[in-house]
């Protein structure tokens, strides 16, 4: 009876984002608190368990969303991918243009949220279109197939992240497993893929022409790649110093304290603040006029997380997720596959690669708790699945037709394959690296 009433919670769910167009935040209220009182939660504790789940979710997490977003917005509106785009365009030259493009969407998608990166970054994909007079999707698809894989795959995005603090996972160590598996995945889905794709004809539209931007108003390279990448560089480097240095020697501490996502974050938005705000000439008003502004872009996705969260929450409270636990610990599926197929499954169904992954935790969590899976992979291996197939309940493959002019079918065939291709390919990288680990 207890598992009909989770299923019957997830349908629900899945049923109010879909059908119902419910706001997904608001979906997962409901849905937990009907499944608190189903599950046979007291009354009065309802809305405790609720408000707990969204407490111990976000957390220091808002922290460390909030900022890399304020990092991600100032690194498109200063200029900085412009330039890192024109500089990798002159190293790679015209014939391997889409791979500059890869390279650049990486690089900028670490520190940018997804839907944020898309809308700043397609432009920059038609105006080498328009200035080589190239197939629009054949040089845009690498770009955009790094920006999803960064979003699922590494942190500071949310659903990485979330993961990470849920399964007590180490962020410096997921980040450094992500980027290996990440580099592969990104070039088959990306460059190597989008050469079978030459031949679908985009026409994107005339409002997405970008204006013509003087060199001279644009950030210097060096600055524009280190300001980007300082809080990888930063969280790498404090990973690999954790384990050359003895627990037991002073510097130790401040390893740990530098090496704290929170403060990554903010050293790293400080300095940003300088090198791409301050020192080209902007106001410090304008900086946090960016600023705020990217709080407003990742507000819903803050709220998604923490009604997630309130769900996890509510199935703990009852009891239910440890008989979960123990009824996937019958199931001859490896932890990593399991995890992987469940964010799969709830992605397709809910076109959301955070809820999928989020939702996905707090299923997953009691056998992480029985077993010896490697809490960093499996956040990488839910990620994973969390981007198969994206189709037309997720808001991405929508800005993809649009912005691309294309056809619901030559959608499908480009971005919705691009994203299965990531999401398979993740999966195959973190089995690989749990046989080479373990």
């Amino acid at each position: 009876m207890t598992l009909l009433i989770i299923f019957i919670c997830i349908i629900f769910l899945i049923l109010l984002i879909t059908w119902g167009k419910v706001n997904a935040f608001i979906a997962f209220l409901v849905v937990s608190l009907a499944a608190g009182l189903a599950l046979g939660i007291p009354l009065n504790e309802v809305s405790l368990s609720v408000q707990k789940g969204i407490g111990d979710t976000l957390g220091s997490l808002v922290i460390i969303i909030c900022l890399g977003a304020m990092l991600g917005k100032l690194v498109a509106e200063i200029g900085a991918a412009e330039k890192i785009t024109s500089v990798l365009a002159n190293v790679f030259g015209k014939k391997y243009i889409n791979w500059a493009l890869m390279v650049t969407g990486f690089v900028v998608g670490i520190p940018l949220f997804y839907n944020v990166g898309f809308v700043l970054l397609v432009p920059l994909i038609f105006s080498v279109v328009y200035q080589y007079k190239l197939p629009a999707v054949y040089i845009g698809l690498p770009m955009l197939a790094a920006l999803s894989v960064t979003h699922g795959f590494l942190p500071p995005h949310p659903s990485p992240a979330a993961l990470i603090q849920q399964f007590d996972a180490n962020m410096g160590i997921t980040l450094l497993y992500g980027l290996v598996i990440a580099i592969p995945t990104i070039v088959v889905a990306g460059p190597l893929f989008a050469t079978t794709l030459k031949n679908i004809q985009a026409r994107p539209l005339e409002t997405f022409k970008p204006k013509d931007v003087e060199n001279s108003k644009l950030p210097g390279a060096a600055n524009s790649f280190l300001t980007s990448l300082f809080p990888v560089l930063l969280l790498v480097l404090t990973t690999i110093l954790s384990f050359t240095v003895s627990a037991d020697s002073p510097a130790y501490k401040y390893i740990l304290f530098f090496g704290d996502p929170v403060i990554v974050m903010l050293i790293s938005l400080i300095g940003a603040t300088y090198t791409l705000g301050i020192f080209t000439g902007k106001s410090m008003k304008t900086v946090m006029k960016i600023y705020a502004d990217s709080v407003a872009d990742i507000a819903v996705i803050l709220l998604i997380i923490s009604g997630a969260g309130a769900l996890k929450q509510v199935f703990a409270d009852s009891g239910v997720s440890s008989q979960i636990g123990h009824m996937l610990m019958d199931l001859n599926i490896p932890p990593l596959l399991l995890g992987w197929l469940i964010a799969a499954v709830i992605r397709v169904c809910l076109g959301s690669a955070t809820i999928a992954g989020l939702t996905t935790a707090g299923i997953i969590a009691p056998l992480m708790v029985q077993s010896n899976v490697n809490p960093n992979l499996m956040v990488l291996s839910i990620g994973a699945g969390s981007l198969l197939f994206s189709h037309v309940n997720d808001s991405g493959f929508w800005l993809f037709k649009e912005y691309f002019n294309l056809s619901i079918k030559d959608t499908i065939r480009s971005w919705s394959l691009m994203e299965t291709i990531v999401g398979v390919m993740g999966l195959i990288g973190v089995m690989i690296l749990n046989a080479v680990i373990s």
